[in-house]
């Protein structure tokens, strides 16, 4: 902010008014080490946080496809959970991270490459490419 009675350069407002935005890893095809503790509540942080679906292997051996919506951090893993919804459900399922074995980001993420510089960079490629009446209209998600 300026102080009443200075002026800065449009240059410095540009500068000021732009922020970057936030970085997301690809994760998408990624199976995570769950050898610790740690481990374990970091990948499924991460998969708190992924924009599509992961598979949750089970101790007893059934996998579940899914999207996690919640996740309860506990003392133990016991105490954590996963709050997920099956790919071909509404049901909403509670998995304690002690009964999770594997974890893979199966899904495609729903998100990715839907920036504003990548709207921008297809929208500036139609433009150069002398196209008109140029409408970018958001991709299925399945």
């Amino acid at each position: 902010m300026s102080r009443p009675g200075t002026t800065i350069s449009p240059e410095v407002a540009e500068i000021l008014e732009v922020a970057p935005g936030a970085e997301h890893e690809q994760l998408e095809g990624w199976i995570p080490s769950l050898a610790t503790e740690e481990e374990i509540r970091q990948a499924l942080e991460k998969a708190f946080k992924y924009r599509g679906d992961v598979t949750i292997t089970r101790r007893n051996g059934d996998r579940l496809e899914c999207y996690i919506f919640d996740r309860r951090s506990g003392a133990t893993l016991a105490d954590s959970v996963v709050r997920v919804i099956p790919k071909d459900s509404t049901e909403r399922v509670s998995i304690p991270y002690s009964d999770i074995a594997g974890l893979s980001f199966s899904g495609r993420d729903t998100a990715a490459g839907k920036s504003w510089d990548a709207w921008i960079r297809k929208y500036w490629e139609k433009k150069m490419a002398g196209e008109r009446n140029i409408s970018l209209e958001p991709e299925a998600l399945e």
